[in-house]
């Protein structure tokens, strides 16, 4: 269910059978945060897209407004897209530096279209690594982090047309004292 997370924006947010549907229904961006925050864990999903569009998984974010496309959020951004070649499993920084890493010319290649996919988010310090169905997508180590701490959230990006599923999701870490 979605007990300790919170919808932002318009976008649909259902669960069926243990699954998390993400949907534009608006065609703005939507956001569903977890109520806590961390700043070092591990964390693991599975996400399968149904429809063509961009979507992802934040860390270290915060909601910080709204604007005509929907809720403003800043943080580390996984990027999840379903389409193979479109960075899956890069960091990019919402509210910042944009790209960090794109995954290597062989990490594109671990996206399974269509089936169910594996992310990993390690996150401790300064020491980010993301793997895609057991591949190394990234291994950063950021010289200058801005956003060292936040909520975790999975993304519905504007466009239209976006629709994606996740379940299993483990977070391992001790949330951030209030």
């Amino acid at each position: 269910d979605l007990t300790g997370w919170k919808a932002y924006g318009n976008e649909k947010w259902l669960v069926e059978n243990g699954t998390i549907l993400g949907e534009s229904a608006a065609d703005k961006y939507g956001y569903l945060v977890t109520d806590k925050k961390f700043r070092d864990f591990d964390l693991r999903v599975r996400f399968k897209g149904e429809a063509s569009g961009n979507s992802g998984l934040f860390f270290h974010c915060a909601i910080t407004g709204m604007s005509d496309t929907g809720p403003d959020i800043q943080g580390i951004q996984a990027e999840v897209d379903p389409t193979p070649g479109h960075h899956t499993g890069g960091l990019y920084e919402s509210g910042g530096r944009g790209w960090l890493i794109q995954p290597t010319a062989a990490g594109e290649k671990a996206l399974k279209p269509g089936e169910w996919n594996e992310l990993e988010v390690s996150a401790h310090g300064n020491h980010i690594i993301t793997r895609l169905n057991g591949v190394e997508m990234v291994n950063y180590r950021d010289a200058a982090p801005k956003f060292t701490e936040g909520a975790i959230a999975l993304q519905i990006h504007t466009g239209g047309g976006v629709k994606v599923l996740w379940k299993d999701i483990e977070i391992r870490g001790t949330p951030v004292s209030e």
